[in-house]
């Protein structure tokens, strides 16, 4: 328990209470959702068409900064709807094909992404670091109509490139003499210097609902080929709102007044560690951060020191990514030499974390909240959360589930074990995805009455 404070102020299920109560950004709902009832959030935003058209609040905002280059949210924006309006009128797109995303974290990836999504399509990040062999297989089972995609998988992917049957290839950033079936980037769009100078133009309309898929993000295959969980607008929607549940419990567990919604909030500044290509680095970060007007640093490569660097220059609040990622910045020596003082919050996920790292980070950082939480691309990030001085008194453990998941521990037969014995675990929730893409004997086997 932690003795330094009156913590908690209350209990656990009070706060779950308040949060969710009518009126609430996290109010829930009773929904059927594909035949199985389940909790939902009553006031998530209903596509990602609506968090994106939040953008043109904060247009004059930097949205994101790689390198040298800095764009705002208009910049960034302008690219979008230029590059939506080419998918529709030069290749085609309409709602529910595919777009394949395959490039390291670049802008370029956040514009394809909206523009592919705001039009109803159906975005397909690949692993940046995949092989040629397996990048044409995510692009052959996906039937992607258009590939969007760097110069460095490019040079991978050449082999195979005659034989995809595509009504596009979009190179961005290339420097290996490009492709003869491949348009570039910049002048579908624009060089990254002159989105500002892009003319402010109209994407019309689509109608999107909560079920439209719009997300195909393949599982890492350590069992044969990968496999396409198929996600929907309502699982990333309700991630959205999940990723706010943990700090706004946290806050009234330690007896803070909850902020007032009207209030404006500065701008927040998050250093992006992890691909994007993953559904932590896409639904958890790229969205979330976009629908509250924030700013995001793109590291072309992970190095402990680079991130400390940017973390001082940038003013960065919150950085994160895997555990490991954590531990090298607070053991690399630069750290004692960075001004890390603009920090406001650590949080990871994706691996184990050691009881030792929650200690280690109240040295560094004290008064500093960190979270550790757990989730899959199945469930489109966040199942858990641990926030807060939560984590400090249970660091060993992932966290409770957000309002609207369900999870229990299950023996061989399906049927649940008692508590604290060991066993599967079972997650059923609005963010758990429709299925495998094309494979239903494999959605079938993993997902049962809506149980994942």
């Amino acid at each position: 328990m932690n003795t330094e404070t009156n913590w908690p102020a209350i209990s656990v299920e009070k706060a779950h209470e308040i949060l969710t109560s009518p009126g609430s950004l996290f109010e829930t709902e009773t929904k059927s959702i594909r035949g199985v009832e389940m909790r939902v959030y009553k006031n998530a935003p209903p596509s990602l068409r609506t968090v994106y058209d939040i953008g043109a609040l904060w247009a004059d905002r930097e949205f994101i900064i790689y390198e040298d280059e800095r764009l705002t949210y208009r910049d960034h924006n302008k690219a979008v709807a230029k590059l939506a309006l080419a998918l529709q009128e030069r290749y085609g797109i309409k709602k529910g094909d595919r777009v394949v995303l395959a490039m390291r974290n670049f802008p370029e990836w956040s514009i394809t992404f909206w523009a592919t999504v705001i039009i109803g399509g159906v975005i397909v990040p690949l692993n940046a670091w995949g092989t040629g062999d397996e990048l044409n297989y995510g692009i052959t089972d996906s039937g992607a109509s258009v590939v969007i995609i760097d110069g460095e998988r490019l040079d991978r992917l050449k082999p195979y490139i005659d034989d995809l049957d595509l009504k596009g290839l979009i190179i961005a950033r290339d420097e290996t003499g490009g492709h003869p079936k491949a348009d570039d980037f910049s002048e579908i769009v624009a060089s990254p210097a002159d989105y500002g100078d892009l003319p402010d133009l109209t994407v019309p309309e689509v109608t999107i609902e909560p079920e439209d898929n719009a997300t195909i993000f393949y599982t890492s295959g350590t069992t044969g080929r990968p496999k396409g969980a198929l996600g929907t607008h309502r699982n990333i929607m309700t991630n959205l709102i999940s990723m706010g549940f943990g700090t706004m419990r946290a806050s009234l567990r330690r007896g803070d007044p909850l902020p007032d919604p009207a209030d404006p909030r500065p701008q927040r500044s998050f250093l992006l560690s992890v691909p994007l290509f993953h559904a932590t680095g896409c639904h958890s970060i790229l969205v979330p951060n976009y629908a509250s007007g924030g700013k995001l640093v793109f590291m072309h490569r992970w190095t402990p020191e680079r991130a400390l660097e940017l973390i001082e220059r940038e003013k960065i609040n919150s950085f994160g990514g895997v555990p490991a990622m954590v531990w090298q910045v607070l053991e690399s020596p630069d750290f004692a030499t960075r001004d890390t003082s603009s920090v406001e919050g650590i949080g990871y996920g994706g691996a184990p974390s050691a009881p030792d790292l929650v200690m280690r980070m109240k040295e560094a950082f004290p008064g500093i909240p960190s979270s550790n939480g757990y989730g899959l691309t199945e469930t489109s990030s966040v199942t858990t959360q641990n926030v807060g001085e939560d984590y400090l008194d249970r660091p060993d453990s992932a966290g409770l589930p957000v309002p609207v998941c369900e999870l229990k521990v299950v023996d061989g037969d399906g049927q649940p074990v008692p508590t604290g014995e060991t066993g599967e675990l079972w997650i059923k929730g609005p963010n758990v995805v429709v299925g495998y893409w094309n494979k239903p004997e494999a959605t079938a086997e993993a997902i049962t009455d809506g149980w994942l």
